[in-house]
């Protein structure tokens, strides 16, 4: 499995194809080569009001994809569905907590697949209920804004619960990589690095951009900035 370039002690920047040309999809993933993982939206129309992509999609993505995959799955049942797209090869495979009905077996399962597992809230789920998760996952991902559409605008007011978190996993020694995604820019970037995330989410900051490969650069280093200044 491909590994990404920087380190734990860093921060990742994903951009979210869901921003992408899906008509020039391999050309979009080659203008992304400078990140540390794809971020592939899988939205069912049923737990999110959505469709997007489904296994044949993500295959495919794989197989084309110049960094790994970092699969973030709004479905409903991801119990049935999530060990599938790890046995595909996702570096990484999130569930969402809200639609999970054993959030630790699955995890176990997917960690034994061969992937990172992660889990999800939506901006209006206590992050309490993902503390007793801090040994299972390697990646816990605080929606900042609602799942379901891309372009939204980011929600400052989910930061004390990112914060929360932060110093949650500090407690415990916990080496979990806190996720942010929705309405992530250079603007907003360093709100979240301070809470304590350091690992991003992307889309259009980084499609919308005539250089992806400088935007995503550019969002690394106002991470860093911020990251300096937080708790953990």
């Amino acid at each position: 499995m491909h590994s990404p370039s920087h380190d734990a002690g860093d921060v990742r920047i994903n951009p979210s194809i869901l921003a992408a040309d899906f008509v020039n999809m391999q050309a979009e993933l080659a203008r992304i080569a400078g990140a540390d993982f794809v971020h592939v939206d899988v939205m069912d129309n049923h737990f999110v009001p959505n469709l997007t992509f489904g296994p044949q999609m993500v295959e495919r993505i794989q197989a084309t994809s110049p960094v790994p995959l970092d699969v973030h799955l709004m479905i409903t049942d991801p119990d049935r569905w999530a060990p599938g797209y790890a046995e595909l090869g996702a570096a990484s495979v999130t569930f969402h907590l809200e639609a999970a009905t054993e959030p630790v077996a699955l995890a176990r399962r997917l960690r034994d697949i061969g992937s990172r597992a992660g889990v999800a809230v939506k901006p209006a789920t206590p992050v309490d209920g993902v503390f007793d998760l801090l040994d299972e996952v390697d990646q816990i991902l605080v929606m900042t804004v609602e799942p379901g559409f891309g372009g939204q605008s980011f929600m400052p007011e989910t930061m004390p619960k990112l914060r929360r978190l932060a110093e949650e996993a500090q407690r415990r020694g916990s080496s979990v990589w806190l996720q942010v995604d929705g309405g992530i820019s250079e603007s907003t970037i360093g709100q979240a690095a301070e809470a304590g995330a350091d690992t991003f989410v992307a889309g259009s900051a980084v499609f919308g951009s005539d250089d992806p490969d400088a935007a995503i650069r550019a969002l690394r280093e106002a991470a860093l900035r911020h990251r300096h200044g937080a708790a953990r």
